[in-house]
């Protein structure tokens, strides 16, 4: 299985990344050169989780070049709308100290302010500019995303949704497939909850793996990429190395029962 997935745009995207939600700033750069020295290539962060510089200054201190990272940020809620979208991403990106972000994304549609396509044109303006490789979104509906790609006439290479074995999220995976839109798992692991469940854990036993990697390899072959999230070393090492191994028929099938519907974050057609 490749590590790495197509992009609309004819970009790259790494198929495993490293998440940085609520790790503190003073944190996050030991954690994220940790990831980079045990082979993340992709970080994760947002304007709104505030370690936007921790994650800028493993960049900088890692010898690993610039190129070689896939670095994704979010706009947040209160700073939609076109020119307002200017604005912040400049500040994203003088924080994070990078003359280019290789992904940005609205973190949630915010259907009631009706922004969302205006901030998605500013999007199109920083890509155009060079200073975005790929565009895309955040806990975008079905609903959402068929007005994005009408109004916008382009189609978001990535939704970044939750996603995890309680909350399979199966018909917004076939919707995003039928338009070339790659799903991305926020809260793989359903914010640890899912790593206790007796068949997860059974099945780790048997493959001798730990019960994160049964489930990130769950991702990989439903075709999700992922990025789950870890302070510890052992752990943001093994998440990793789900690679050389594949689960059966079978045992993806006793995965994909555990759907419940069981939402951990907002809901977002609640959400503002």
């Amino acid at each position: 299985m490749s590590r790495t997935v197509n992009l609309l745009d004819g970009n790259t995207i790494p198929a495993i990344g490293f998440g940085v939600y609520q790790i503190p700033d003073d944190i996050t750069e030991r954690t994220v050169s940790q990831a980079i020295e045990f082979g993340y290539r992709r970080i994760d962060t947002a304007a709104i989780y505030g370690n936007e510089g921790g994650v800028g200054r493993a960049i900088h201190t890692t010898s690993v070049p610039r190129s070689e990272l896939f670095v994704t940020t979010k706009l947040w809620n209160d700073e939609q709308g076109y020119d307002s979208t200017l604005r912040a991403f400049e500040k994203s990106l003088a924080t994070l100290e990078l003359d280019y972000v290789d992904m940005y994304l609205i973190h949630w549609p915010l259907a009631k302010e009706r922004k969302f396509v205006d901030t998605f044109r500013a999007f199109q303006k920083l890509k155009a500019d060079g200073l975005i490789r790929s565009i895309g979104v955040s806990n975008f509906t079905r609903a959402h995303l068929e007005e994005l790609i009408t109004e916008t006439g382009e189609v978001p290479v990535v939704n970044q949704i939750e996603l995890h074995p309680r909350l399979a999220q199966n018909e917004q995976r076939q919707f995003h497939a039928s338009h070339g839109i790659v799903t991305e798992a926020w809260g793989p692991l359903g914010q640890g909850s899912t790593l206790t469940i007796p068949e997860i854990m059974d099945t780790a036993s048997e493959l001798g793996k730990t019960p994160a990697q049964v489930v990130l390899r769950w991702h990989l072959q439903r075709g999700t990429i992922a990025i789950p999230k870890s302070t510890t070393p052992q752990r943001i090492e093994s998440n990793l190395d789900v690679f050389g191994f594949e689960l059966s028929e079978s045992r993806m099938a006793q995965i994909d029962a555990l759907d419940n519907g069981d939402r951990l974050g907002a809901d977002p057609d609640v959400m503002w």
